[in-house]
């Protein structure tokens, strides 16, 4: 059995009930084996792959807070710290129901590539916990917030471990975490990003993940003498990252004609409003039933539905494995071009592979989805200068940092003869800058 297939089954059978950590291991794993067949001895010999896919270390914790009623809840904290061989672990704090330590760990382990590809100096990690924020007062909020982060704090810092936002943990999460950290420990120091302007936040870090999505897109395009002015774009999601994408598409010359939310979609053929649309998310916290108040030509459908929709290109901005092979027959019969995810995995390997046969251009999050962390990464410069630059200077960072992701795994993907083979060239060029860093520290 090969080295890669015996730490697949490794993984598999140490971490039961944990199928999201199994997928992500399995995809990055199975790129890798042109890599890791070349030097599969020193690999072996060095337990390299036992020690990339296993955490340095991992924390579950509960998290007790007192409602608005006076009864006390009990929720689970996580945070995995997965790698640091090329900086302190990086990575967001989800507050979902649906979180559980398999998931943590799958975004963790994604991170880890995520980052090096930056080509920045942040390792891998995750965190989190299954609170929901949604129909919570300010109050509730802030008292789980607090509790999360008296345990939390123990294992973070602003040169160990820097978490930042993620799903359901918005601006207001993050300054609930931060004033909770500067009581506790006593100082001001850049551990969170994401944080508001007047404490050290970067401008550009709201808008950076979905922008660096229509960045690194605009630049593949470009490499095959395309553009995105003029194409039809559908989206997925209805957060900041399907906000900012839809927003910077338009900018850039498309027209976007759907969003979504955990009920159900929109099919705007006008293209979708933003101000609507941060009206109804951003300041209501509503549910997009409400968009057609603002634009009564479109159209409101419950639940699953946007890639139905006839588009050049697709942009997977909402969760995990929402779109799977049926909906990536549905896009290939409709003729897309490409699909970019703005969300970590949103498209199953299924679904992946059976777009790459059919010719789509596919960017996978890692790779795609990293202008948020790179903008993080520039918070904390910010942070470590007690300075901060303008929108345009971080903008303009960012823009830099995309351009050079996708070229690196253009790449990469080329000298391992796959070309065209996004998801390969990402794992490779993020593989080979940690497994350097890890190769000087020795076995640790």
């Amino acid at each position: 059995m090969s080295y890669v297939d015996e730490v697949i089954e490794r993984v598999v059978r140490e971490n039961p009930n944990e199928p999201e950590f199994h997928q992500a291991v399995k995809e990055v794993l199975e790129s890798l084996r042109v890599v890791v067949d070349a030097n599969e001895e020193k690999f072996r010999k060095d337990a390299l792959l036992e020690r990339l896919v296993n955490p340095e270390r991992q924390f579950k914790f509960r998290v007790p807070w007192v409602d608005d009623k006076g009864q006390v809840q009990v929720n689970t904290g996580y945070r995995v710290q997965f790698n640091s061989a090329i900086g302190p672990y990086k990575g967001g704090l989800r507050l979902h129901p649906s979180v559980n330590l398999g998931i943590i760990k799958f975004l963790g382990f994604e991170q880890i590539f995520k980052n090096s590809l930056t080509g920045l100096p942040i390792g891998g990690g995750k965190g989190g916990s299954d609170f929901d924020p949604k129909g919570k007062s300010d109050r509730e909020v802030m008292a789980f917030c607090q509790s999360f982060m008296t345990e939390l704090c123990k294992y973070i810092g602003a040169d160990t471990d820097v978490p930042a936002g993620d799903i359901g943990t918005g601006a207001r999460e993050i300054g609930y975490m931060f004033g909770q950290y500067k009581r506790i420990r006593g100082v001001f120091e850049g551990v969170l990003t994401g944080k508001g302007l007047t404490y050290g936040g970067s401008l550009a870090r709201t808008e950076a993940t979905g922008y660096g999505l229509l960045y690194i897109t605009q630049e593949m395009l470009k490499s095959k003498g395309m553009s995105l002015e003029g194409k039809t774009v559908v989206v997925s999601g209805a957060g900041n990252v399907a906000t900012y994408a839809i927003q910077k598409a338009q900018q850039l010359g498309a027209k976007v004609v759907t969003c979504s939310d955990s009920t159900g979609w929109v099919y705007d053929p006008d293209g979708i409003d933003v101000a609507a649309l941060k009206e109804i998310k951003e300041v209501k916290r509503a549910r997009l039933t409400e968009y057609k108040n603002y634009r009564p030509n479109s159209e409101y459908h419950e639940g699953k539905g946007v890639w139905t929709v006839k588009a050049d290109i697709a942009l997977p901005c909402a969760t995990q494995n929402e779109l799977g092979i049926e909906d990536a027959e549905t896009l290939v019969a409709n003729g897309v071009i490409a699909v970019a995810e703005g969300a970590n995995m949103p498209t199953t390997m299924e679904a992946t592979e059976y777009l790459q046969k059919n010719g789509v251009f596919f960017l996978p999050g890692k790779a795609a989805n990293a202008g948020g962390v790179a903008t993080s990464a520039l918070e904390m410069s910010q942070n470590s200068e007690r300075l901060s630059w303008t929108f345009e200077e971080v903008d303009s960072k960012l823009q830099g940092i995309m351009i050079n992701i996708f070229h690196n795994l253009d790449d990469a993907a080329k000298k391992y003869g796959f070309e065209g083979n996004y998801v390969v060239g990402a794992n490779i060029a993020g593989f080979e800058k940690v497994v350097d860093a890890m190769n000087a520290q020795g076995i640790v």
